[in-house]
């Protein structure tokens, strides 16, 4: 058929026509009465035993017009047409009789609409039979639309999925209303999948089918189970583990927190939840927090992503006791976190606060413990003697520790001294303002 015009004209109405050589070999097709090449191709073979009479080997086909019956449609054939041409090519068209134009419309923008969509799309006639299925749909069966056409559930699915696909079927057809719904099914490779989607029903061609479209959700199911999962491991090393922990918005605000927070502090956890955190914090000059403002700050820009530091809190009796901190920021992009968690790691022994004590005394200490004298304190701070005397009165007083020994074990117990090293050293260095 050499006029341009009147092809595509045919590919909107519901007619097939068709070029064959003497072979019946199929040299060019077009119309708009089938979807897919499958089907036509599988037309042509039903015209092939219409045209001849039985018994025929195709030495001389019966012509002149009829009316052949094609899954349940009806068609009004002429074969041959007139001015078929030199006798190596002859011509047959098919008219569907009754066809309903808007039908195969809604078809074909159905098509246009989900043919490439990443939602896996399908339209079953009542049979179980595929009208029409889209890349997606065919993918998940690791095939091609083309394959899928014509082909029944059952050549795809097991036994099982193909039984439960055709009670949805069946379902839509008598309710008459779409259903949103979530199925399991087996992939290609035997693994499990699971979709989401509608199925509803349309009408093609005079007759009601099966339509449905699909979103492969295995993996987010996966990752949400995963989640799910993640959640509840840290609900429970929250809750169970003992350890004093909360999870802080980047303002400050407690947004959780574990049991022991709350024996800590000696406060509900009613009342810790959507509570300032800074307010748990020892006031000046007891406690400097600068160093813990400077960790927080590198974690919510992620300058770092966890870091240590210690602070002083006071409970609700006010107690103080200073704590060693774990802080780990998690969520948010790549320039700012949205939550942190706290977890402390080591606590010292609760008692009233009192000033901090001086660069200068926490050294003293720290060589106390190691087992100098005075006079080698004296050397190595290069003070005077009458000095480190000072200073240790002045200790002993503050910690309220009557000899040497216990002044150092007082100093552990408090956090003053850091636990686990040697030699001995302050738990909290000497802050320097962060300039500017």
């Amino acid at each position: 058929m050499d006029d341009a015009s009147l092809k595509a004209l045919l590919e909107h109405l519901p007619v097939s026509w068709w070029e064959v050589d003497d072979q019946w070999h199929l040299l060019e097709r077009g119309g708009g009465a089938f979807a897919d090449l499958t089907t036509a191709q599988r037309f042509l073979d039903r015209m092939r035993e219409e045209v001849f009479s039985p018994g025929e080997t195709g030495e001389t086909p019966r012509e002149g017009h009829r009316l052949v019956r094609f899954d349940d449609r009806t068609f009004d054939v002429s074969w041959p047409l007139p001015e078929s041409g030199d006798g190596a090519r002859t011509r047959g068209l098919a008219v569907e009789v009754g066809a309903q134009p808007a039908g195969v419309r809604r078809f074909a923008a159905f098509a246009d609409f989900a043919d490439f969509a990443p939602a896996a799309a399908f339209i079953r006639d009542r049979d179980g039979r595929y009208l029409w299925a889209n890349h997606s749909y065919a993918h998940l069966y690791g095939t091609t639309p083309e394959r899928v056409v014509g082909a029944r559930i059952e050549d795809f699915d097991s036994p099982a999925d193909a039984a439960q696909f055709r009670a949805l079927d069946q379902e839509i057809l008598g309710r008459g209303r779409p259903v949103r719904h979530t199925l399991d099914y087996h992939r290609s490779d035997g693994s499990k999948g699971q979709a989401a989607g509608h199925r509803f029903s349309v009408e093609e061609n005079g007759q009601t089918c099966v339509a449905g479209i699909y979103v492969d959700i295995t993996e987010h199911t996966r990752a949400m189970d995963q989640r799910r999962e993640a959640e509840e491991n840290l609900r429970a090393l929250r809750d169970h583990s003992g350890l004093p922990c909360a999870l802080l918005s980047v303002n400050g605000r407690i947004e959780q927190a574990s049991t022991a927070v709350s024996g800590l502090l000696r406060t509900p956890l009613s009342d810790l939840v959507g509570h300032r955190a800074h307010t748990l914090l020892a006031p000046a000059p007891a406690y400097d927090p600068g160093p813990l403002h400077l960790a927080w700050k590198s974690l919510v820009t992620r300058r770092v992503r966890r870091t240590e530091t210690s602070a002083l809190l006071v409970d609700a009796r006010g107690r103080g006791r200073r704590v060693r901190l774990h802080l780990t920021s998690v969520g948010g992009t790549a320039g700012r976190a949205t939550k942190i968690w706290a977890v402390v790691t080591q606590q010292g022994l609760a008692h009233d606060v009192h000033p901090p004590l001086t660069p200068a005394q926490l050294r003293i200490l720290a060589l106390l413990a190691e087992g100098s004298t005075n006079s080698e304190i004296a050397t190595s701070l290069r003070l005077s003697r009458q000095t480190v005397d000072y200073h240790l009165s002045r200790l002993r007083d503050l910690l309220d520790a009557a000899t040497r020994p216990a002044l150092v074990a007082r100093a552990y117990v408090l956090g003053l001294l850091a636990p686990h090293t040697w030699p001995p050293r302050p738990a909290t260095p000497p802050h320097t303002p962060e300039a500017g």
